[in-house]
């Protein structure tokens, strides 16, 4: 991965996403051999089952702080519209999944999913922005 080009608040979220899916995966894999071989219990389980989420939080922390620190107004507006994408796309397939749940047309699925379907949002938004751009780039 090259840096070369890219902005300060580009390398800095870079940097924060790579060394938190790094701990992410750390953790994870951890906390499921931890699990599968019945190593942890009572407080000790909660705090390992907990691990693995904080790094996916931190990474929404990131996009929150590259939102902050990016100085481009039109990169920043575009990285907004990206998220609210990802935000509406999840929140929508968890709403309707919940009220299918909840009337017990479908099964259960781990909350932890959000998370995952709001990353592939992530990839909506950008197609979104990418084909409003089309045609008026200079």
């Amino acid at each position: 991965m090259s840096f070369i080009g890219q902005n300060r608040a580009i390398r800095r979220y870079n940097m924060r996403v790579i060394i938190l899916s790094l701990a992410y995966a750390a953790f994870l894999l951890g906390a499921v051999y931890g699990f599968k071989h019945h190593l942890v219990a009572g407080p000790v389980a909660w705090v390992v089952a907990i691990l693995p989420a904080l790094p996916i939080v931190g990474i929404f922390a990131a996009i929150g702080l590259y939102l902050v620190e990016e100085t481009d107004e039109y990169i920043r507006a575009m990285t907004v519209r990206q998220t609210l994408w990802a935000s509406g796309f999840a929140l929508s397939i968890a709403t309707v999944w919940g009220f299918l749940e909840s009337f017990e047309l479908v099964a259960h699925v781990e909350s932890y999913w959000v998370s995952i379907l709001w990353f592939g949002g992530l990839g909506l938004g950008t197609c979104a922005n990418r084909l409003s751009t089309v045609g008026r780039r200079s």
